[in-house]
Order: structure tokens, then sequence, then C-alpha cells
């Protein structure tokens, strides 16, 4: 009984230590560490959900890492997590924020293959990158090289690799080849764009009408972009004059969906495939049967999170992608995405911003 009371009353002291901010760990007295973090407590379409709380941070272990947030790029997949719609929820409460790059700061004793100063990436979703600081697992995280851009570094792992991957597991694209892709101003869109040319790619880049179409045009060319065209244009005129110029796709790649998604479809070479990785239009794709009967098209869906997950324990190709990836950035050939970088505490408008159309990618900077 004497001993159950004393434990209890350790318990106790220890979370009142806990709040104080100091403790003892590891036969030290030391502080307790404290982040700032976005979250949300509950799932809601109003990014009024989402709050900035202090939480304290978990002592470290013996394989844990605690690491500085440097920046963290807001994607739509975060929104849909934060809205409750996408596939992977985190239990709530929940700190948002499944990319971005981050500093080592401190290791674990059995820690062998992180050291302070490393930069660090998450290995999964879900991992609530929009904080100041976390402590994890040595291996929820990956190390990356120092010799690019905080803002490379940071928007590197997820949508340029998803580039990557859908230029290399679908069809055996040679030189000269040709891909068409709608969403092309996206960042997965500029990625698959400067990815295509370094490898000698043609790109037929579909985009929407909007006020400033002749900007992005000139943006998106500057980036490598062989034809960028707008979906009213191929609507009303097809691409009959593109195709005397380069050969027709075999690979389609679809962000939107919908008309758009089937705009891309009928545009694909015999025995194309058609790669859907988004549904921004929140409709479904339409279908002709002649597109299967007669043009023999496969259709396939790629996820940049199953395909982490399912190499998970394959650390070493997961590291030659990023290798591959990063290599074209160092060289200058992949340049991040034309991003609007938000200090930390205004995370409100970057968050309104991004669930506006034709916005710019917002990247939090810790």
């Amino acid at each position: 009984m004497m001993r159950g009371l004393t434990r209890r009353l350790a318990q106790a002291e220890l979370k009142r230590l806990q709040q104080e901010g100091t403790g003892w760990w590891g036969g030290v007295w030391r502080p307790l560490h404290h982040c700032s973090a976005l979250v949300y407590r509950e799932h809601s379409a109003s990014v009024a959900a989402v709050r900035l709380e202090h939480l304290p941070l978990p002592a470290l272990s013996k394989h844990s890492v605690r690491v500085k947030m440097l920046a963290a790029p807001i994607n739509p997949a975060d929104l849909n997590m934060v809205q409750g719609t996408y596939p992977i929820l985190c239990p709530l409460p929940a700190v948002g924020g499944n990319e971005g790059l981050g500093e080592v700061v401190e290791v674990g004793s059995d820690v062998m293959a992180m050291r302070p100063g490393d930069w660090v990436v998450p290995m999964d979703a879900g991992f609530g990158t929009w904080r100041t600081e976390v402590v994890c697992e040595e291996t929820d995280l990956i190390s990356v090289p120092k010799d690019i851009s905080v803002l490379g570094a940071a928007t590197i792992a997820v949508n340029p690799c998803t580039a990557y991957r859908m230029l290399h597991d679908f069809q055996a694209l040679t030189p000269g080849s040709t891909v068409i892709q709608n969403g092309a101003n996206s960042a997965v869109g500029q990625a698959v764009i400067q990815i295509a040319a370094s490898l000698d790619l043609r790109t037929i880049n579909l985009i929407r009408d909007r006020p400033n179409c002749g900007e992005l045009v000139k943006e998106l060319k500057a980036l490598g972009a062989d034809y960028v065209i707008t979906e009213e244009e191929v609507t009303s005129s097809g691409l009959h004059h593109v195709f005397q110029e380069v050969p027709k796709p075999k690979l389609g790649l679809n962000c939107v969906g919908g008309v758009s998604g089937s705009l891309v479809l009928s545009h694909l070479d015999y025995g194309g495939t058609l790669v859907t990785y988004g549904g921004m239009a929140k409709r479904p794709l339409q279908i002709p049967a002649k597109s299967l009967i007669f043009k023999n098209i496969t259709l396939q869906g790629f996820w940049m999170t199953q395909w982490k997950r399912n190499h998970r324990q394959d650390k070493a190709c997961l590291k030659s992608m990023l290798d591959s990836v990063y290599e074209l950035a160092r060289s200058g050939q992949l340049r991040p995405p034309n991003c609007i970088q938000t200090p930390f505490p205004l995370y409100t408008q970057a968050l309104q911003a991004t669930a506006q159309r034709h916005q710019r990618k917002h990247v939090l900077i810790m």
C-alpha cells in the first residue's frame, strides 16, 4: 500500500515538473523542451479549426531524435486531413503537416546514423510538420544533403518524388517521347516539366484559363515546358497542330479528374497509360469505352504515401530516389516551386490562401 502511494506521489511530482518545464532524466536535472504547433482537435471544413498551441516535448529516449523544424509546406492533402476526407487520418488531436525539413539538435545515446546539425525529412505521412520542434524515433526520419536551399529541401520529398516515380514507373519512355498532363501549374506539374526536360522528354501541359494566364504560360515555359495550352483551347481546337511536331503521348498524368482528365485520356496514343494521382475537380473521371477497347489504354493510380510505405523496409530504394532528385536540384535542373514563404506565426493567412483556387504554394518558415 505504501509502495503504491509512493508511486502515485512520484507520478504527480513528475507531472508537476513537466508542467514547470524541468525534470530528472538519466540522472541529470535538465529542462524539458516545448514547441509551438498547429493543432486541430476536430475535423472541419474550416481552417479555423487549426490553432496555435504550446506543447511539451517528450523526453529523449535512447533511439529518439529531437529536431528543430526549419520549413514546412502547406499542401492540399494537409487540408484534406484537417477536413477528415483524406485516406490517412491521424488520431485527434493532431498536429498538421506531412512534409517539411528539420535540423537535428539532439540525439539519443543509441542513435548512430544521425548527428546534431544533420538535415532530415519525414519518412511517412501524418508526421505533423507544422511545429517548431519534435521528438521522434530515428526510424521516422531520413537524412538529406545540406547543399541545396532550405526551400528546395523542404519541398522535395513529396511532389518532385511523385513526378519522378510517375515518369519512371509506368511507361518505358525514351528521349523524344511525349508526356501530357493537366494541372501543369501544380507543384507536381512543375516538377514533371523539369524532370521530363532532364530526360529529354517533350511535355504537353494543360492548364485552366485564368486572368493571369499569359504570365503562367511564360513561367511554365521557363521551366522547360514545350507546350502550355488551356483546357478551353484543347476543347475547341484539339491538339492536331501539336502532333505534327511531336509524337502522340504514351503517358498521361491526371490530377484533376472530370472533363480535364478525359481530355488527357482522349489524346493518348495506342497502348498509352493514364496515371491518376489527384482529383482536384472532385468530379469522376469520364472514360469512353472506345479508349479501352480500340486504343488499349491502361488506367493506373499513384499515391506517393503508399509507395513509401511499400518501400519502408528498403531505405536504400528510397534514398536512391531522393539522391536522384536532389542531384537534379543540385545541378539546377529542378527548381523549387514558386512559393510564398510565410512566417510561422502568420499561419492563418497561408492556410486560407491554400484553401482558395489558383493560389501559389505556401511554405511555413519556422
